[in-house]
């Protein structure tokens, strides 16, 4: 059997009732300080809401009623039971319980259900993954009821169901970015309009183009990270959110105490009584006190649960909450005051400049919440082969969940100042603000409810109750905001079509070219006739073969070795793919195994990344990869390579073993000799050039132009010219005591590192069959390829050095 101590770096299946993976409850000042930094990043979007609720209530056929006070009591009633049962009930006691080893979203829900049912499209997927000790929830059981066996081998079998899922969550993440898009322009909108308020030379084009400044500053201090940003904009936050709660206890103190009584749900009912129809569509209007809680979830990665409910439940809830009983307050007593600017209208004369300045400030940051979430929602769709790679960089070194992606940061902006410019009007932007929120609640629930009976295993009766107890209250919703498409509700439809229609076509291609890859993998008896030499000539060197097959040769292996005249004496297929968790830890993360027989020199590495990790942040890959296969060869020689014969399945594969890099070389047999602080001290270094020298005058192959090439890379990139010079040794004290076959192994591939190592990757097109059907064709080789050629390329993505990758051409025909 293969070694499971900790030691070798080898990982058990997760121990049922043992948590692995969460981190120990968190000290309360930490809980304080990361609950403070939530304000900023997480609520500013839900805590700007009081802006615009009762404008866009009142500003369809409701206004009629304005002047009634059981019809204003019954909106605030509304309102008030709305944010307790939907944000409160829902998100925050239940929601944010359905975490994905710390992260959240519609994607953390569907990779939860991809690891416990088999529902998952995404192929390259492995048994071994399932033993990552984050795979699956403590406790989990793999025993089913009846019903649940029934329901699950249903979906499981039939791909359209699963097909219908995956479009279920694509629709769910490209509302959340559709509210990426919304929200500021809704937001600063909304608090620059208030200037007319006592401005009245201030004209709508004027608060526009002010608007439109503001969001370009806005989206230019991304760049400096979640942790800074919410620093900064945390107490902007708490000071609005504070002055929302004095200014609600001043209008209900001073115009209508009897507002108390609207916190019963009596009020609901007389006013759905009083107003029917007109009543039911302003509950479009109502629905915008929940923008934001979306975002409240998919930002968790950012923060924790407990941070996040700690802040809600002691500061955001309670503040909203007299903010929006002070304003009905007042409405119920100035039934006169103009209805668009009523939160502007509600505050003190002598106070309102000030409030107005915090106003736009806190809009300004309301707009972060769903900005952040939408670098999350891309992360996981790209890494989840849903979406074309884009550049991610990680803003913080201590949570791993705070990213930036340029690429998608700008294209936010553009999008977000032509809506801006385009509606010039709130109310539009509102209606179709409201329907993205309606939307991606109903796909959350939907969720829910599966993960309720998949991963939970709460039984059919609780997650129907869950379905139907909020599932009926927010289709009510998303009723009143289906009416309101032609008032603007279009535009997140719109823009969901076309992000789904990305999302999918670069799904559908990814599949269709990895299920090419399986359907051509190299025979095992093709690849013995070539014998230890491949039929080629092997010269020094290790060659990185990529490729997106985790088991098995990819066909475009003959392809090289039927067109180049040499390949390398050592062998590796390194394949990177993404696992349905959000991290992998690191010493779980690389499986290294042997292809063929020992004299071949092939292995294979897969190297396995959650979908909030970043794939080529190893910036030691090449050394870290010598030191895995020579502990590798050692476990193989230990006794294993039997269990490992008797156990490999019927392509080109052994078993692999998890290795991580171990601090303790002498396990390896091997000797690591690092370069000084200044190179030309460097003994190893000097006789590694004069070898190189040496090497140069043999090699009449390596003119003088490649190697000044190479010298100017290498200043260029220093890091990577020291990481070059490490030089590795044969241990003498262990060497006697090796075998003989393992030392002749480890001689091989430490003369191969130091002869260099080489990146080679397929540059593949894949293209329709001429049989195919029009639509197919198009998704292809129209959609597929336009996205193929417009996103970062693999060898940018994976951080592989330019001046040592070798790319080779191939088509697909799918």
């Amino acid at each position: 059997m293969w070694p499971t101590d900790p030691e070798y770096g080898l990982s058990p299946k997760n121990t049922v009732g043992i948590d692995v993976y969460n981190p120990p409850p968190m000290h309360w000042t930490s809980l304080l300080v990361l609950a403070y930094q939530s304000c900023g990043v997480v609520y500013g979007d839900l805590s700007t809401s009081p802006l615009y609720v009762y404008k866009g209530t009142f500003s369809g056929s409701l206004h009629r009623f304005v002047g009634e006070e059981a019809v204003v009591f019954g909106v605030f009633s509304v309102v008030f039971w709305t944010i307790t049962l939907i944000p409160l009930l829902k998100y925050v006691f239940i929601v944010l319980s359905a975490d994905d080893n710390g992260e959240g979203g519609t994607f953390a829900l569907y990779s939860l259900l991809v690891r416990h049912a088999k529902f998952s499209l995404m192929p390259n997927q492995q048994a071994a993954d399932e033993e990552l000790s984050a795979y699956y929830r403590p406790g989990y059981s793999t025993e089913d009821t009846p019903m649940l066996k029934a329901l699950r081998n249903f979906l499981e079998k039939h791909r359209k169901s699963r097909t219908c899922l995956l479009l279920m969550v694509l629709f769910g993440a490209s509302l959340v970015i559709g509210d990426g898009v919304l929200t500021p322009a809704m937001s600063v909108l909304s608090s620059f309009s208030g200037l007319q308020v006592h401005s009245s030379a201030l004209t709508h084009g004027e608060v526009v183009l002010l608007s439109c400044i503001v969001l370009v500053c806005l989206f230019t201090l991304q760049h400096w990270g979640t942790r800074r940003v919410g620093f900064l904009f945390a107490p902007v936050v708490v000071l609005w959110l504070l002055l929302l709660a004095a200014l609600g206890i001043y209008n209900i103190v001073v115009w209508n105490p009897r507002i108390l009584r609207a916190l019963s749900p009596y009020y609901v009912v007389s006013f759905f009584q009083r107003t029917g129809k007109e009543g039911w569509i302003s509950l479009g209007g109502v629905l915008l006190s929940m923008t934001g809680t979306e975002a409240m979830y998919a930002d968790l990665g950012h923060f924790t649960a407990a941070s996040i409910r700690v802040a809600f439940v002691g500061l955001i809830y309670p503040c909203l909450v007299l903010q929006y009983m002070g304003q009905a307050a007042f409405l119920s007593k100035a039934p006169n005051c103009d209805i668009h600017f009523i939160f502007f209208e509600s505050i003190p004369r002598p106070i309102f400049w000030p409030v107005l300045v915090i106003a736009t400030l806190a809009a300004i940051v309301g707009s972060q919440a769903v900005i952040s979430a939408t670098f999350s929602i891309v992360r996981q769709c790209t890494a989840l082969g849903c979406f074309p790679r884009v550049k991610i960089v990680h803003t913080s070194n201590r949570i791993n969940g705070q990213i930036y992606s340029p690429e998608i940061n700008w294209l936010l902006m553009l999008v977000c100042l032509g809506v801006a410019v385009g509606f010039r009007d709130t109310n539009l932007i509102g209606n179709a603000y409201g329907m993205a929120c309606a939307g991606v609640m109903v796909v959350t629930t939907l969720l829910m409810a599966l993960v309720m009976v998949f991963v939970w295993q709460q039984g059919f009766l609780l997650a129907a109750m869950f379905l139907l107890a909020f599932g009926s209250v927010e289709c009510v919703y998303l009723s009143a905001a289906i009416m309101k498409v032609p008032q603007g509700g279009w535009l997140p439809l719109a823009l969901s079509l076309v992000v789904v229609a990305v999302m999918y076509v670069w799904h559908y291609g990814t599949r269709r070219r990895h299920l090419f890859d399986v359907q051509n993998k190299v025979s095992l008896k093709w690849l013995h006739a070539l014998g230890p030499s491949l039929g080629i000539v092997r010269v020094p060197g290790i060659g990185l073969i990529y490729s997106e097959l985790a088991t098995g040769v990819p066909a475009i292996f003959s392809h090289f070795v039927t067109n180049l005249p040499a390949f390398h004496q050592v062998l590796v297929f390194v394949c990177v793919k993404a696992v349905p968790i959000p991290h992998v830890r690191c010493y779980e993360r690389h499986l290294i195994g042997r292809i063929g027989p020992r004299e071949f020199r092939m292995y294979r590495c897969v190297v396995r990344h959650g979908y909030k990790d970043v794939p080529g942040d190893d910036n030691d890959f090449e050394n870290d990869l010598v030191v895995r296969i020579a502990e590798f060869v050692h476990m193989e020689a230990a006794g294993n390579n039997a269990d490992a014969t008797r156990n490999s399945d019927a392509s080109v594969d052994g078993r692999m073993a998890v290795v991580s890099r171990s601090f303790d070389l002498s396990r390896t047999g091997l000797l690591m000799r690092a370069p000084l602080p200044n190179p030309e001290d460097s003994m190893v270094v000097l006789a590694a050039a004069a070898a190189a020298t040496a090497a140069t005058t043999a090699d009449s192959s390596k003119t003088e132009t490649i190697q000044s090439l190479q010298t100017m890379y290498e200043a260029e990139s220093p890091g990577f010219a020291i990481r070059r010079r490490i030089r590795f040794e044969i241990d003498n004290s262990t060497s006697e005591s090796m075998d003989p076959a393992v030392k002749e192994e480890l001689s091989a591939l430490v003369e191969a590192k130091h002869a260099g190592v080489a990146y080679i990757m397929g540059h593949s097109y894949i293209k329709a069959r001429k049989s195919s059907s029009l639509i197919k064709k198009l998704a292809i080789d129209v959609a597929y390829t336009f996205l193929r050629k417009n996103c970062r390329g693999p060898a940018m993505a994976l951080n592989i050095p330019h001046i040592s990758l070798i790319e080779v051409g191939m088509i697909y025909y799918v």
